[in-house]
């Protein structure tokens, strides 16, 4: 949890996703489709978060909640983002909740 809600590694989805040996490289590729398509606003909606790293250490990593998450993984075109996007809304929904 950061700032009360959930925030998630963007890169760790992406790689998930789409199996892609090269994650970070997708997401830099990812982030220009998106600005291109309008959504300028992507780079502010993105935190450095420190996480634990396959290493065992703990190191920065892009990360955002999940409203942004979705329009993330929106822009991702295949079959796994499905199941994904069903996840988040039922985080989002829980997250919901426990602020009333």
């Amino acid at each position: 949890m950061h700032f009360d809600e959930w925030w998630f590694s963007v890169v760790d989805i992406i790689e998930v996703l789409t199996e892609n040996d090269r994650p970070r490289k997708y997401w830099s590729d990812l982030t220009k489709k998106l600005t291109a398509e309008g959504y300028i606003e992507v780079s502010e909606k993105i935190g450095q978060l420190k996480m634990m790293a396959s290493d065992g250490k703990m190191r920065e990593t892009d990360c955002t909640n999940t409203e942004t998450m979705f329009r993330i993984i929106q822009s991702i075109p295949l079959p796994k983002v499905e199941p994904l996007k069903q996840w988040l809304a039922h985080t989002n929904n829980n997250d919901l909740q426990h602020k009333q």
